[in-house]
């Protein structure tokens, strides 16, 4: 049986490894900047006290006046779970978060996906275009501004 992590344990072992990396803290998560991903993300997974080996879940949610990208992150050795997540930045236009992929291979198909459906690019994915939708298709069918 796994365990979550709370926010605040796993903001406290984020500012260990950067000190301005977390913005804000729920009771189940954590939200970093999108600057400080790559180091972060490398840092969970070879951090012998957290061991984060797996991406098991990568998703999107538009919240209108902004996007967030949400990583729930899982440790096999350690039997626990964490939520990390980054706002793209103010606004709807161009939403970027750097790519998880050299960090953990799962992450390719997730952040096609999220690019796909959503509009978020993956800054440094090596094959960011889309997954399920044609090339050419305009949009992306899961903003909540697309008009059918």
């Amino acid at each position: 049986m796994n365990v979550a992590m709370s926010g605040s344990e796993l903001a406290d072992a984020i500012r260990e490894i950067d000190s301005e990396a977390v913005t804000d803290q729920s009771d189940d998560a954590v939200w970093i900047t999108a600057e400080s991903w790559p180091d972060v993300a490398a840092s969970l997974r070879d951090s012998e006290a957290l061991s984060f080996e797996m991406l098991s879940l990568l998703t999107t949610v538009d919240y209108i006046d902004h996007f967030e990208v949400i990583y729930h992150l899982l440790s096999l050795s350690k039997n626990r779970t964490g939520v990390v997540k980054i706002r793209c930045g103010e606004g709807r236009i161009d939403p970027t978060v750097p790519t998880a992929i050299n960090v953990w291979r799962g992450a390719d198909l997730q952040e096609r996906e999220a690019y796909d459906l959503m509009g978020v690019k993956f800054e440094g994915h090596p094959n960011m275009k889309r997954l399920m939708l044609w090339e050419g298709f305009e949009g992306h069918p899961l903003r909540k501004d697309y008009l059918r």
